[in-house]
């Protein structure tokens, strides 16, 4: 199964990169977790934000894969605690189909984005910065995972 975490941002430093890919290499299991990297428009004093956001959630709905549940982390969306999402993670496994996570740039997700998603996911009522949202969702589902397997990494 695939987990694509799909983020519209700008370049970010190595640190989150390295955390993303920590906790990537750590699936197994048939679970593969993957970056998809979703360029901004330029900003300029001048673009109309409403028309790069939407431009923003078009090539962001384009690369979700094929018959993909699609998930939009939103902060209007349902917190979930460890033990949801590794009951949400079980169900997906059990679908087989690929999973497509969500990750607005820096003036939100496209109202497109929000419509296609079958569940909306709020990390935190925290405002965090969109490098570091998609090191803490590839923490979270390696921690889920951790339950599914009763691996001791999860210890609540």
């Amino acid at each position: 199964m695939r987990i694509a975490v799909i983020s519209a941002s700008a370049r970010q430093p190595d640190f989150i990169r390295a955390g993303f890919d920590e906790y990537a290499r750590r699936f197994g299991g048939g679970i593969q977790l993957d970056l998809v990297e979703i360029p901004l428009p330029k900003r300029t004093r001048t673009a109309a934000l409403e028309r790069l956001i939407t431009q923003e959630g078009e090539r962001m709905l384009a690369a979700v894969p094929a018959g993909a549940r699609v998930i939009a982390l939103d902060e209007r969306g349902r917190g979930w605690s460890t033990i949801e999402l590794a009951g949400r993670l079980e169900v997906w496994l059990a679908a087989a189909a690929p999973v497509a996570l969500l990750i607005g740039g820096p003036d939100g997700l496209a109202p497109a984005c929000r419509e296609r998603a079958e569940e909306r996911w709020a990390l935190s009522a925290l405002t965090l910065p969109h490098g570091l949202v998609r090191v803490v969702v590839a923490e979270a589902l390696y921690r889920a995972m951790s339950v599914l397997k009763g691996h001791p990494y999860h210890r609540a």
